[in-house]
């Protein structure tokens, strides 16, 4: 059984978390991040002065971990510049903290990416080029064995008509907030959604997260479509656990890839 056990950092910074609140004004960003498994939505406001984060808070909903580890975050990037906090990892907030359950490492320990986000969305603000993260998982659709095979056999690159996926075993792989739109819509006609990323968590804003979270979506974390299988239509596709690095036959009727 895997250890719940906090340690008494965790239980401090979520007994006395620090930097509660928000921040205004023109020198300071915002970022917002959701996970549809555990509920939890964390807001991480920065000020920057020139190249260097002088302050920051953070508002959270969630659990205790995800109390603790944004008030954690919030702590460690004071005086760091834009690019040292961009490096800044789960990883790093754990250790900081002495470590976290396992579990929790993957459900509520969410808060660098906000802190990113919040990086992200100051700098596009600013004029620069901000690099899509969502450009890697579309450049790994296009070569996804199968999909020419099986385009209009149960392989679809939009949805028009939803009554299309009535009752149908449905894959849809995640690439961004268009397909987690797509696959909580397609609940209405299928309980058999599936919703595959290869990520530990969706980052998704959280209005989206907590639909997610309330639909009969199932995601599979860290998970990678390598190939879609069938005779003359789509029956199975074959997916890789990066978790476990196994690889595993599913069986679907229809695979939704948005790209």
């Amino acid at each position: 059984m895997k250890s719940t056990k906090y340690s008494e950092k965790v239980l401090d910074h979520f007994r006395n978390p620090r930097n509660v609140g928000t921040l205004e004004g023109e020198d300071v960003a915002v970022g917002k991040v959701g996970n549809p498994t555990c509920g939890d939505i964390m807001e991480v406001y920065i000020r920057i002065d020139g190249n260097v984060i002088t302050d920051a808070k953070f508002r959270t909903f969630g659990c205790g971990s995800a109390i603790a580890t944004t008030s954690m975050t919030t702590e460690m990037v004071k005086g760091m510049t834009l690019d040292e906090a961009m490096k800044l990892t789960r990883q790093d907030v754990a250790d900081e903290l002495d470590g976290l359950p396992p579990i929790k490492m993957h459900c509520s320990n969410l808060a660098a990416d906000a802190l990113h986000e919040a990086i992200k969305s100051y700098r596009r603000g600013k004029g620069e080029e901000v690099p899509d993260e969502d450009e890697k998982v579309k450049d790994e659709i296009k070569c996804l064995v199968g999909k020419d095979e099986f385009l209009d056999k149960g392989v679809y690159l939009n949805v028009e008509d939803r009554n299309e996926f009535k009752d149908l075993r449905t894959l849809v792989l995640y690439s961004g907030d268009e397909s987690v739109e797509i696959a909580i819509e397609l609940t209405e006609v299928t309980d058999r959604v599936i919703l595959l990323t290869p990520d530990e968590t969706v980052v998704i804003n959280p209005e989206l997260a907590e639909r997610l979270a309330s639909s009969s979506v199932k995601v599979l974390y860290q998970s990678k479509l390598l190939e879609v299988r069938g005779e003359f239509e789509v029956e199975k596709v074959l997916i890789l656990n990066i978790d476990e690095d196994e690889e595993y036959e599913l069986f679907v009727d229809a695979v939704v890839i948005i790209e």
